[in-house]
């Protein structure tokens, strides 16, 4: 006889099934044999398929411990480990069936008992069924990773490179504020790494197992942004796919959603956006239910909002919802004690990309990049040196090497600074013959003239310094 606290637990474990509609179907289902056992593992409830099953009366079951009636039983491992069997053969008195374990838990957490299934005694359809849904649970587990991978965020802190002032403030407070879950605008000019913060916060995140789910606002139509973003449900419009399709706020459920290009989102879609941050709530097109939403709002942009709040092009409560916690990327003309770093993790980052064997820069080829205003940041330098490492035949580039940059850029005696006497005269020869010889259009001859150079003088002197 079972005492006062067993007692208790296998009522609370009959009302739990009774609220699940579980009594229901073990009155009378002669097409599915179940059992219900409570956390000891003892035998609480029986239906008769079951018994005839087993080949056994009721009071041959009833109050037995599972493992005296199926001596192979897994009930007991499901009630240790809380885990569900799905899918397992079960062999009984010559037949054999598809059976399901599952464990039983309270509005507490706690496992009370536990539930076998038999579903099917027809195995010709019953192991055509449990290949097929093991066929399909291996495909979900391949989509699902290949989802993760896809959406993966692959930058870290390490590869934000700077020891400026500006960046090292940034990583600071990136790192700080990476754990918590508030929602995060990133401003800068376009290539200053407004993403690559995201995608490290993002990595720095409890979140970082999750997909980094990554949407570009300004490349996305007007008319299909509202169900790229909130997903749709079937029939919500003509054209409709069948089952509907989650947006990327569903698929990012958990995570973190970086909406780059903040700026561009028109303002019928701001006001939806407005309305899902505030309520934390999502609602598919066509869908009369709602979801909770568990999802961190990174968003970014090139563009001046407060201006654009000022001319009537981005609404003011959706920016200050966005901008609780903001990061202004600064400029690389900001920067530029930076560029040293930059070139040589640019240059690793190369050299394995395009298969080079680039060594480095020479000092006058890094104080030419450190000269020159970069209005493409980062991404414009990386961009310049890609085009010189497919074409570098020596193993150190030098400024010759960057011939758009030596028109544009005011290359003056300043930018070389000479280390000696004989280092400055060489460094006044240079400067003097090549600014001559553009003068003349390349004429060594009036050039040689002008310096009043025998012309021969003029012809070492070229070859000397290499001047083109």
């Amino acid at each position: 006889m079972p005492d006062l606290t067993e007692q208790k637990d296998i009522q609370m474990l009959k009302q739990k099934l009774l609220n699940n509609g579980v009594l229901d179907v073990l009155i009378d289902n002669p097409y599915e044999g179940i059992v219900v056992v409570d956390k000891q593992g003892y035998i609480r409830l029986i239906n008769n398929t079951y018994l005839e099953m087993l080949g056994l009366n009721i009071e041959d079951a009833m109050g037995k411990h599972i493992a005296d009636v199926t001596s192979h039983t897994k009930l007991p491992q499901v009630i240790e480990s809380g885990r569900t069997i799905l899918y397992d053969f079960w062999e009984v008195n010559g037949r054999k069936f598809i059976v399901l374990r599952i464990p039983i838990i309270n509005d507490d957490g706690e496992i009370i008992g536990a539930i076998g299934k038999s579903l099917y005694a027809d195995m010709t359809s019953g192991k055509l069924l449990a290949k097929k849904l093991r066929q399909l649970e291996k495909e979900l587990e391949f989509y699902k990773a290949e989802f993760k991978k896809f959406h993966k965020a692959k930058y870290t802190f390490d590869n934000i490179i700077g020891e400026s002032e500006k960046i090292k403030e940034i990583k600071k407070l990136a790192c700080q504020i990476a754990s918590s879950i508030s929602t995060v605008l990133i401003t800068g000019e376009s290539g200053t790494g407004k993403e690559l913060v995201a995608q490290a916060i993002h990595n720095a995140s409890f979140r970082a197992d999750k997909p980094f789910v990554r949407v570009n606002c300004a490349a996305v139509p007007e008319n299909l942004l509202e169900s790229e973003l909130f997903g749709y449900d079937e029939g919500a419009f003509t054209g409709a796919k069948k089952g509907g399709k989650p947006g990327k706020f569903e698929l990012a459920q958990g995570s973190t959603i970086f909406l780059d290009e903040i700026g561009e989102m028109p303002l019928t879609m701001q006001s939806k956006l407005l309305t899902i941050l505030q309520e934390r709530e999502l609602e598919r097109l066509g869908s009369i239910g709602s979801l909770d939403l568990d999802v961190r709002v990174i968003a970014a942009t090139n563009r001046d909002l407060e201006k654009m709040i000022k001319d009537g092009t981005f609404r003011q409560d959706l920016y200050y919802r966005l901008n609780v916690i903001n990061f202004k990327m600064p400029s690389l003309r900001e920067r530029l004690d930076d560029i040293p770093l930059l070139i040589s993790y640019l240059t690793k980052k190369l050299n394995k990309k395009l298969n080079c064997n680039v060594h480095g820069f020479t000092e006058d080829a890094v104080q030419l990049l450190m000269k020159y205003h970069w209005p493409g940041n980062v991404r414009e330098l990386e961009n310049s040196l890609e085009r010189v490492f497919v074409f570098a035949n020596e193993k150190l580039i030098t400024p010759e090497q960057f011939p758009m940059l030596l028109k544009i850029v005011d290359v003056s005696p300043a930018l070389y600074e000479p280390k000696t006497l004989t280092e400055a005269v060489s460094q006044t020869e240079i400067n003097m013959i090549t600014s001559v010889l553009k003068q003349v259009n390349g004429n060594r001859r009036k050039a040689a003239r002008i310096l009043d150079l025998h012309p021969s003088v003029l012809y070492r002197k070229i070859k000397k310094y290499n001047i083109k």
